[in-house]
């Protein structure tokens, strides 16, 4: 396949059906350069995909060109909303604006204050990355959004604070023994929050249904099953994201502080911390949300009754989400 493949609007340029389709896909979804995008070239790229779904496209213009005008406007607009979407709450912002909140929580010995503000601003992020990037198409009321919230804090900050406590109060552990496992402490908690943000911000999803189509994007009709399954999938990958980004970077750490060069240069050790943390961020964001297709085939026989006598396709399709 070349680079740059005929143009197919709405249509991804890599093979969504492989692993390595999706995950060329989610670094195209995730490049911080379209962050400096401007309003110019936004509209200049909206422009051009609505000229060429009117078939107005003149014969100069590129594949190259349609398909970079695309991943602009997925990367900046949102799909229901047709509103640009804030910059640290974008995909493509992930990256840049979580990196803060990444290298806070795995500050070496942390207090119980600061350990609290680290694990509510970056579920407050998360939550902010949620609702900007939510399904649109139903109208989902805000309480909803603000019961995921509330919840994923209250679960990240009283599990970090209560295994940190347990931690302290072990008998048994070395002194060193203990500040290596506390570096650990904010994974469960983070992965733990993740879950619970994922289940109670889609609960409507998953009392609702969410909607089936065919093969052709014909709408079929709405599925619990669908949604359950959808949630699941998107939970699992909330729950392998934080891994090796709070698991990594202190392993990395604790080999780096027993080298020569951590003795020679004691003031490296933030650098250092914070470039390792957001490479391992970098890295494991794509590969994490390229873990399941945006567009699951679910086989029909698993569905309501409703939607079986409603199709003759052995398979139907749902959109995860993000």
């Amino acid at each position: 396949m070349s680079v740059y493949p005929p143009f197919v609007l709405d249509k991804s340029r890599f093979d969504q059906s492989t692993f390595n389709g999706r995950l060329r896909h989610f670094i195209d979804i995730v490049d911080p350069r379209t962050l400096f995008t401007s309003n110019q070239r936004l509209e200049a790229s909206v422009k051009l995909l609505e000229d060429f779904k009117e078939g107005k496209i003149g014969p100069n213009v590129t594949n190259k060109e349609l398909w970079e005008a695309q991943k602009i406007k997925q990367a900046i607009i949102h799909p229901d909303t047709g509103k640009k979407v804030p910059l640290p709450f974008r995909m493509s912002g992930y990256v840049p604006f979580g990196s803060v909140t990444v290298v806070g929580l795995l500050l070496p010995n942390p207090s119980f204050s600061q350990m609290i503000f680290w694990q509510w601003l970056n579920q407050s992020h998360n939550a902010g990355v949620n609702y900007a990037n939510r399904n649109a198409t139903k109208p989902t009321p805000t309480s909803k959004f603000i019961l995921g919230y509330v919840g994923a804090v209250t679960s990240a900050v009283s599990i970090a604070v209560g295994l940190s406590k347990l931690i302290k109060k072990a008998q048994n552990l070395k002194p060193v023994t203990k500040i290596l496992i506390q570096r650990f402490v904010p994974f469960p908690a983070v992965a733990s929050a993740n879950v619970c943000n994922v289940i109670l911000m889609r609960n409507n999803e998953l009392s609702e249904g969410i909607e089936v189509v065919d093969k052709d994007g014909n709408s079929v009709g709405t599925s619990v099953v669908a949604a359950k399954q959808a949630v699941f999938e998107t939970a699992l990958t909330r729950i392998f994201l934080p891994a090796p980004i709070l698991v990594l970077p202190p392993i990395i750490m604790s080999f780096i502080e027993k080298t020569s060069f951590w003795s020679n240069y004691p003031r490296m050790r933030m650098p250092l911390s914070a470039s390792i943390a957001t490479l391992c961020f970098a890295v494991t964001l794509p590969v994490a949300i390229a873990l399941f297709p945006q567009y699951t085939k679910i086989p029909v026989t698993k569905l309501e009754k409703e939607l079986q006598e409603a199709t003759t396709d052995s398979h139907l399709y749902y959109n995860k989400g993000l």
